[in-house]
């Protein structure tokens, strides 16, 4: 049983909320008690369920962002079991309506404001939080008119969570604007230094938006910022929104930066039209020199920028000399946080670097070498010589364990777009089908039978992906080299020229991307990666390096497919 001081401070707490305006038409309370629970327990539950209530989605999370990170603790391993019957019991009674790996598989729970931080995320944060009120102050004690501006990156590779952290500091920055003056602030979060001490007031008005290229994700995350108090999902808006808008902001955050335009032949000429004016209404003049990250600056006062060089993928984003300028520019200004805690694959951060130079996208061009072959602990990376069975094995992982999906280079035309009944992709006897949508693919009905491209993934986990490596990508053996196939690459955008700039993108610039693009896709798999290459040198040479899988009936576990199946370098 607890003690009588601890029912003094959970009736405490429960009045403290009680009190509280957004709190108080709450009818229900459950108390959790187990006698072995110090605070560190409390605290790691507490934010455990937070975290499983926002991604299960059936009720609003009313809790402030002020710092959940990861913990450690003693014995925490067997606490954490002890956690998940607390779960079960909470859903029996109905709090819950969804599993934890159903919960741990949705956009909810991966794009959460509440997802617990890493160090390094935390580091950045903190820092982050503390450079822009430095800056605020500076502006309130000043003539009362901005006249300084910043720019920071926050940089990383894949599975790093540039997107986790910028929407974690929306939630946090939209909390702290909003804190009540006297509330009582448990002083053992990371940052509850921020929501007193004149920090709210600093943000009173503050108009704050979050950028977001890429169509897929950008609706992910709006659809996120729906479900949560304080977060509306007009934050979240394209580059266009952001340079149409008629009011000025004080920040900006941007993910996934690199892939901010420059004036290039957008998808429409309606999108065209909006460049030219955008620049116009902003710079005075058709200036085509300006690119959105131009507009953005123009718009805002401060900038959070979240980049990462090697995860451009088309001719028309930023080009590499700006985003080293940028990187540059924030390391001298110390406004440069990097992130390098690996959060998605399984392999760890060596698996990153790896494929980025078996694919050369980390190097000039040339496959790096010398390049020895490696093993990743508890991380499923295989090399298919059948599509058939690569798809087949996708199946029975998704079966398992869910959100397992085939990918692919655009190496096929997209027939399906005019005609449903055709087929996309045909290889030895296997026919399948482009995704049939843009917006949230992986979650779509049909997302199993189907193969999603680079503009349907980027920015997402998956628990396996099944690559798919396609004509537009080969090996020649006595050169050692990669090489692009420009007549197999179907991104119309991503291989055309830009004439009103005066460029043109030869093939060494096209590998570029096209690598870039299958290093984005090899890094997809949270629990596993599979690859089917279509190049028969290619798939040669990259056996020396990616493990081969042995053709083996699908089973239902994986435990025993790796035992009859398991993967092999060859001697």
């Amino acid at each position: 049983m607890p003690s009588l001081k601890g029912w003094i401070n959970a009736t405490s707490r429960i009045n403290q909320h009680l009190a509280s305006t957004d709190k108080a038409h709450l009818t229900t309370v459950r108390v959790i008690v187990d006698e072995t629970f110090n605070k560190s327990v409390c605290l790691d539950l507490e934010s455990f369920l937070i975290r499983m209530l926002a991604g299960d989605g059936a009720y609003s999370v009313l809790n402030r962002n002020d710092g959940i990170t990861e913990s450690a603790y003693y014995d925490r391993d067997r606490y954490q079991e002890t956690f998940e019957q607390v779960f079960d019991r909470l859903k029996d009674d109905g709090v819950f309506t969804r599993t934890i790996p159903e919960i741990e598989n949705s956009d909810l729970f991966k794009l959460s404001p509440f997802k617990a931080l890493t160090q390094d995320q935390a580091i950045a944060v903190e820092g982050i939080l503390e450079g822009l009120f430095e800056d605020l102050e500076t502006r309130a004690s000043s003539t009362g008119t901005s006249t300084g501006t910043s720019t920071t990156v926050v940089q990383g590779e894949p599975g790093t969570g540039k997107t986790v952290v910028a929407i974690y500091l929306m939630k946090m920055l939209v909390d702290i604007q909003a804190a009540p003056p006297a509330e009582d602030f448990d002083r053992d979060t990371m940052f509850a230094e921020f929501f007193a001490g004149g920090y709210p007031q600093l943000l009173d008005g503050l108009r704050i938006g979050l950028v977001v290229p890429q169509q897929s994700l950008r609706k992910s995350i709006q659809k996120v910022f729906r479900k949560t108090p304080g977060l509306r999902a007009d934050m979240v808006m394209t580059a266009f929104e952001a340079g149409e808008s008629d009011e000025h902001f004080d920040l900006l955050l941007v993910d996934e930066s690199h892939r901010l335009n420059q004036r290039a032949n957008q998808a429409s000429a309606a999108q065209n039209t909006k460049f030219r004016t955008i620049t116009e209404k902003l710079f005075g003049h058709d200036d085509t020199s300006k690119t959105q990250l131009d507009w953005i600056r123009a718009k805002s006062t401060h900038q959070i920028l979240f980049l990462d060089a090697a995860q451009s993928v088309r001719p028309a984003d930023l080009p590499t000399h700006v985003l080293d300028d940028l990187v540059t520019g924030a390391r001298q200004h110390e406004r440069l946080y990097p992130l390098v805690s690996q959060l998605r694959v399984n392999a760890g951060a060596d698996y990153v670097g790896y494929v980025r130079q078996l694919l050369g996208a980390s190097t000039d061009h040339p496959l790096a070498a010398p390049l020895r072959p490696q093993t990743f602990d508890d991380y499923d990376f295989r090399l298919f010589d059948s599509l058939a069975e690569m798809q087949q094995q996708i199946r029975a992982r998704d079966a398992e364990v869910g959100l397992s999906r085939l990918v692919a280079g655009y190496a096929w035309p997209w027939k399906t777009k005019n005609d449903k009944d055709a087929f996309d992709i045909e290889i030895d006897g296997i026919r399948l089908r482009w995704n049939s949508t843009q917006t949230d693919w992986i979650a779509s009905p049909n997302a199993l039978e189907e193969v999603g491209s680079i503009h349907t993934v980027q920015g997402y986990d998956l628990n396996y992906a099944g690559i798919i490596i396609g004509p537009d990508l080969s090996y020649d053996p006595a050169r050692g080299t990669l090489i692009v196939n420009r007549d197999s690459y179907f991104d119309t955008k991503g291989k055309e020229n830009n004439p009103r700039l005066g460029k043109t993108y030869a093939d060494d610039n096209l590998l570029r991307f096209v690598s870039n693009i299958y290093a984005v896709l090899l890094t997809r798999g949270i629990k596993g990666t599979y690859v089917y290459v279509s190049d028969p040198a290619l798939r040669a040479h990259l056996a020396q390096y990616i493990p081969t899988a042995a053709l083996a009936p699908a089973l239902t576990r994986s435990d025993e497919y790796f035992e009859r199946s398991a993967p092999r370098f060859p001697q």
